[in-house]
């Protein structure tokens, strides 16, 4: 595939709709191993659910080898093996509510071919639009990283470690069950979160890897506890390296000034697993 043909890619669009259900919500609380909020319209939707709504509904047949739905329906058909969620930016306007009725317009922004310490990378980065019936509005940037195949015997790269002491953290496990309900409350069926034999064999890692955007909404529920009067606003993250299942990870926050806060993730050995930035007024 040339890059002549994945630029061809830029700037296709497609809208779903989906209602802000109160059944789904509680699905996300039991997950999440927190209570479920007043399930009434004047209810707005935590940061990050909305990850559990707007789902690729995909038949068996449409499905690669990976689980994900196959490339080259509205994402571009790139032959590397390997996807991660790389990043995401998200700017909340109005919040989406309990029972509202959302369109997601999501248009493919840009593809980028880059040789990384490991090998070939591409970058998709896609721009979705949260448009709902009683004003809930917001802006999400999402880009996803494909990747050559492990080789084994590789030098990784160097371990980043974080970049000041926190003033909290809290240190959390997630068990296969808890991942797989995470996997089907979003109809998320990439087997690098349930199936270990390919994580390990397919795939390189040591466990079955923990969501990105579980790891965000982890992180955004510590930013809205550490300052519970205000509401979030901008929320910006980077994926620096996977977490597994099989070992601890920690959660961070630290204030950088009156409204905004830096956040972190880190594995067991302490070193970073994603950044992220939140704005709260």
């Amino acid at each position: 595939m040339t890059e002549v043909d994945l630029q061809g890619w830029i700037g296709r669009s497609r809208v779903t709709r989906d209602t802000i259900d109160a059944n789904q919500l509680a699905k996300i609380a039991a997950t999440l191993d927190c209570p479920v909020p007043a399930l009434d319209e004047a209810t707005s939707l935590p940061p990050g659910w909305h990850w559990a709504y707007f789902p690729d509904i995909t038949p068996l047949s449409g499905i690669g080898r990976d689980g994900h739905q196959a490339l080259g329906e509205f994402l571009p058909p790139i032959t590397l093996p390997r996807r991660m969620w790389a990043s995401g930016d998200l700017k909340i306007a109005r919040p989406l509510s309990i029972g509202e009725t959302v369109d997601k317009t999501s248009t493919i922004l840009s593809v980028e071919e880059k040789q990384g310490r490991t090998g070939k990378l591409v970058f998709v980065r896609v721009g979705h639009e949260f448009a709902g019936n009683r004003g809930g509005n917001m802006r999400e940037d999402h880009q996803i990283v494909y990747r050559d195949a492990p080789v084994p015997g590789a030098v990784q790269p160097k371990p980043m470690l974080p970049p000041h002491e926190p003033d909290r953290s809290v240190t959390l496990t997630a068990s296969p069950v808890q991942l797989f309900r995470y996997s089907a409350i979003t109809f998320n069926s990439h087997r690098i979160h349930y199936d270990v034999d390919f994580c390990r064999d397919e795939e390189g890692y040591d466990g079955l890897i923990i969501h990105g955007p579980l790891t965000a909404t982890l992180l955004m529920d510590l930013a809205c506890r550490q300052a519970p009067d205000r509401q979030l606003k901008t929320f910006g993250f980077r994926a620096l390296s996977p977490l597994t299942h099989i070992h601890e990870f920690s959660l961070h926050i630290g204030a950088t000034d009156e409204n905004s806060f830096g956040l972190w993730a880190c594995n067991h050995r302490g070193e970073l697993a994603m950044t992220a930035d939140a704005v709260m007024t």
